[in-house]
């Protein structure tokens, strides 16, 4: 089953921000002239992703207001607390309808293909159950052993406890059924992937461009320096 829907993760604090965040939500720092958020939803038009649904928490009105203007992004509130990325997903569940779906973080820049079609194209629903996109930890700008995953021949993802390995870069397609059986209410995808990667049904996926993280002031410089020479 083709992916229909995209959840776009964008209640945080975005604390590392400092004093840029103090009054506006990181979404709405300008990236290239443009908030992150829009380059996102770009990402999510070019891909041909007509459902798209954005999480809101910290300074929400603001980004709210925001999309205003796109009829085609459904909002998903978090007013009492910040459900991390699980319960996050899971209270967007109602306005993502069922079957698989994409995420991703927009407090990121991408160079390349577009994230979105490259997970599309090798989405497989018969072997998978998540597909991750990844970079190798030195072009993701981690130190040595700082990494998220081994990347097997076939494809399957496995933890890489400290190993030199991958980088996952906020963008995916998961299945959500495995959702409901999370009793807490707050709580991080980590732990559905590593249900996925017992039963040897996660995968990740090398992203054919560059990447930046937009976490930290500095951030925003480098991917400013990603896009332009991106031209």
């Amino acid at each position: 089953m083709r992916p229909e829907a995209l959840m776009l993760f964008a209640a945080g604090f975005g604390t590392r921000m400092g004093a840029l965040t103090a009054d506006r939500p990181k979404p709405l720092l300008p990236v290239a002239g443009r908030p992150l958020i829009d380059h996102a939803l770009q990402l999510a038009d070019q891909a041909g992703i007509a459902r798209k649904v954005v999480n809101l928490h910290y300074r929400g009105d603001q980004l709210a207001a925001h999309l205003a203007s796109r009829p085609d992004v459904a909002l998903s509130w978090e007013r009492e607390a910040i459900l991390e990325t699980g319960g996050g997903l899971r209270a967007a569940l109602p306005l993502l309808g069922t079957g698989p779906v994409l995420t991703l973080n927009p407090d990121v820049v991408w160079s390349g293909p577009n994230p979105l079609t490259t997970l599309l194209n090798a989405w497989n629903p018969a072997r998978m159950d998540a597909l991750l996109l990844l970079l190798p930890a030195g072009e993701a700008g981690r130190a040595p052993g700082k990494s998220d995953f081994l990347l097997d021949g076939d494809g399957r993802i496995s933890r890489a406890n400290g190993t030199d390995g991958v980088v996952y870069l906020g963008a995916q397609i998961i299945h959500t059924e495995g959702l409901a059986n999370i009793h807490e209410q707050v709580f991080s995808l980590n732990r559905l992937w590593d249900r996925m990667i017992a039963r040897g049904r996660a995968f990740g996926l090398i992203h054919p461009g560059g990447w930046c993280d937009v976490g930290t002031p500095a951030g925003i410089a480098a991917a400013e320096a990603l896009l332009a020479a991106d031209v």
